[in-house]
Parts: C-alpha cells; structure tokens; sequence
C-alpha cells in the first residue's frame, strides 16, 4: 500500500474545507489589514482626543482669561479743589501724595448722586475702587497745573461692580450676584442710562504689581521678577552646562567615575523639581545666606534644575558633528583645543542653543522649587535688580487661584495666558533657530 505524499494531503484537505492555499494567504493578509487599520484607528483616536482635550482647555483658560484684559470704568468730571485739598499749581510731589483725593472723590458723589442716610453713602462708595483716589494722585503728579480745574476721566469701578458688568447685569436680580444691593443696582443702571458705565483696555494689569484688590492687581512685577530671575539663570546655567557637556564628550577619560557623573546627570534631569527647591533652601540659604524671595535666589535653583537638561542637550549636539570634521582638522595638525573650539564647537552650537532655549522654557513655568524658597510672598513693589523682593509668573498664578474674589480667577485665567504665551514664543524661537542654524550632514 503507497504511502500518501504531502501533496495528496494539502489535496485532499483543500477539497474537504473548500479552500485553496491561496484563498488561506488572502484570508490571513486581509485579518493582518484589518488589525493594522484597526490600530492606526486606534492611533488616530488617540491623537484626536488629544487635540480636542488641548482645544477645550485653551478654550476654557482664554473665555476666562480675555475679560482680564477689560476694567470697567466710570466717566466722571471732578474739580481739583485745592482749597480742600490744600494744594497749589506750585505743590511738590510729596504734598500731593498726602493730600486728601479720597475725600474729594467721596464728596464729589455725595453731591451727584445724594444719598439719604450714612448706609447709602457707604453703599454708594463700595462702588468705587479704593484706587480711584491713586489714579487722580497720579495725574496730578505728572501735571500740578491741573489744580483748581475740572478734569474728565475713566474712573475705576470695584471688582464686584466690574463682574457685574461684563458678565451679570443680562441676567435678572435673582440670578445675579448677592454682592450688589439694589440701591447700588439701581445706581449702576442710572449711570448705564447715561452712558457713563463701559468697560476699556486694562492697561493696569500690565503695569501694576500685585495688590489686595483684584481691579487693581497687575503682572507688572511678576513679569519683571520672572525675567530677572531668567536672565541670572541663563547667565549660570549656559556656560557651565556648555563647559561640562564639553567636557564630558572630547576631554574626559573614559573610566568608572565618568560614567558614574553620566549615569547621575541623566538621572538628575528626571528628579522632581522640588527636590531643587529642598537643595537650594538648604545651601543657598541655611549655608550662604543668599536672602529669600530674590531673582537671585530663584536663579541659582531654576540653574541647578536646568543643568541636566543643558547638558544632555549640548553632548547630543557634540555627537552629532561628523567624525570626519574631527579627521580633518587633525591632518591639518590643529591641536585638541583648536579642533573642539574652532570646528566641533561652532558645528554643534545651533543644537545647544535650542536645548538651552527648552530648558529655560521649562524654567519659566516651574512653580514648585521657587515656593520652597519663599517666592511665594505677596510683594507689591516691582523689583529694581536680581537682590530685591520679587515674585515670578508661576507663583502669581498659584497666589490668585487661591484668592476667593471672583475677579482673581479672570486675572489668573489671564496671567495664565500671558505665561502660555511666553512659552509659545520661547518654544518657535528654538524651532526657529534649529531650522536655520542646523546643518545637514
């Protein structure tokens, strides 16, 4: 009896299921398609969700955010009394910082708008900001003549008044805020009716630093801080990241203790950063003194945290030059130094540029390590150098969140997204210079 050969079998398997070897390749390579249209689906979705989650945090951040940028204001003509407040076209700066613009201003409404009892003269005055005396204050200073004149002006409204006007006064007393009573409401409307109540461009938020009073609170000093703060970080954190990512790839010998420095700096770079903050409150402070709450001392931590990633970036830039620039420069008897400083160095600078560009990006937006050395403190006063009292943009932002007024979560939504912005800008101007900058090999 023949023995059957594997042919015979495949023959007879394929006439019993009614497939041929063909139909099975077809049949498996159309499952294969499947599962890889199904996983691209998969990535799709992914990347979808992504950009949806992204679009719906920008959108919530910006509807918030953009009324920071309005201040709602009363048009008010006032007389500079200077009998009342004892002043003259001939009155120094520090008579007029003393005198009496409060008074005036409540005099003034008492008289146009004639509040019967002292409870409605108290009303009456809640809508007013407490810095609308500051803001005559300031225009007086710049022109004394305007004593014993009439002057027309934007006067600040409180920040209930201002969050009434932008988002409540639609709705009907019921639904409005518990914050405005009606005497105050039928005030606001009478002045509405007159066209005296808009809202303008708040240029206070960019020039005033922070205060108690939301109308008034600004990111002018944040600002400032946040740049003093960066600038000593970048004059740190630069050179001796550049220096040791140097270093480490073309001088230093290849043994156990320079990998345990690579091994360490590579861990360094995934450490949370408040692990820098608990090492700069423990050596710039406790050890050094340096004092708290300075661009200074925020400097010297955000360097400490920036190192790691300066570094990383700057050795992966010295790897990417071609051996071949290395060769040459040797066969035309350039020493060590010449070819790292003169070839290698200008060859990969583009690529440290962008990653010190990144990592001052993400030195902007840390918040963490800047809170344990006591950045944290309400400062009212704009910084004037590296050693005075400051605040940075981070901090603020996390100050204002935790304020219960409803006109700071329209100022941190706003700070938010003047952070946002400079991150934006700090991240296409790396983009942009490696694209420039970079070489192709």
């Amino acid at each position: 009896m023949t023995k059957p050969t594997a042919n015979t079998m495949t023959n007879n398997f394929e006439k019993n299921s009614g497939l041929t070897t063909r139909d099975k390749v077809e049949k498996s390579l159309a499952r294969r398609r499947a599962k890889e249209t199904r996983f691209r689906l998969y990535g799709m979705a992914s990347v979808l969700f992504g950009v949806l989650c992204l679009i719906a945090l920008f959108t919530d951040i910006a509807s918030k955010g953009t009324a920071a940028f309005k201040q709602t204001s009363l048009t008010t003509s006032i007389t500079l009394d200077g009998d009342y407040l004892n002043l003259t076209k001939d009155s120094t700066v520090d008579e007029i910082r003393f005198a009496n613009f409060d008074g005036l201003i409540k005099r003034h409404f008492a008289k146009e708008m004639k509040p019967k009892s002292r409870s409605d003269k108290r009303e009456l005055f809640k809508l007013l900001s407490s810095g609308a005396g500051w803001q005559i204050q300031e225009m007086l200073i710049a022109d004394p003549t305007l004593v014993n004149s009439s002057i027309t002006f934007e006067l600040l409204m409180d920040d209930d008044v201002d969050q009434w006007f932008k988002h409540d006064r639609q709705l009907s007393t019921a639904e409005t805020n518990d914050r405005l009573s009606d005497k105050q409401l039928n005030w606001l409307s009478q002045w509405i009716e007159q066209d005296r109540l808009d809202t303008h461009f708040n240029t206070l938020f960019f020039t005033n630093g922070d205060s108690r009073e939301p109308e008034l609170a600004g990111i002018h000093g944040a600002i400032k801080g946040t740049l003093l703060t960066l600038m000593v970080t970048l004059i740190l954190s630069f050179p001796i990241g550049i220096a040791a990512a140097i270093y480490l790839e073309e001088f230093a010998p290849r043994n156990k203790l320079t990998e345990i420095v690579e091994i360490n700096i590579n861990n360094l770079a995934a450490v949370p950063s408040i692990i820098f903050g608990l090492l700069g409150m423990a050596i710039f402070i406790n050890i050094f003194g340096v004092s708290r709450s300075t661009p200074l001392l925020g400097g010297l931590v955000l360097t400490l945290m920036t190192l790691p990633t300066i570094i990383i970036s700057a050795r992966a830039a010295i790897k990417s030059v071609p051996p071949s620039i290395r060769e040459a420069a040797y066969g035309l008897g350039a020493s060590k130094n010449q070819v790292v400083f003169h070839h290698v160095l200008p060859l990969a600078m583009p690529g440290m540029l962008t990653g010190t560009i990144i990592g001052m990006a993400q030195a902007l937006g840390e918040t963490a390590p800047l809170l344990m050395i006591g950045m944290v403190a309400f400062v009212v006063d704009v910084p004037g150098f590296i050693n005075d009292p400051s605040t940075v943009l981070p901090v603020q932002i996390f100050l204002w969140s935790d304020s219960p007024e409803r006109a700071f979560l329209e100022r941190t939504s706003g700070a938010i997204l003047v952070l946002l912005s400079f991150l934006i800008v700090m991240n296409t101007t790396a983009v942009i210079l490696r694209r420039r900058l970079e070489r192709r090999w």
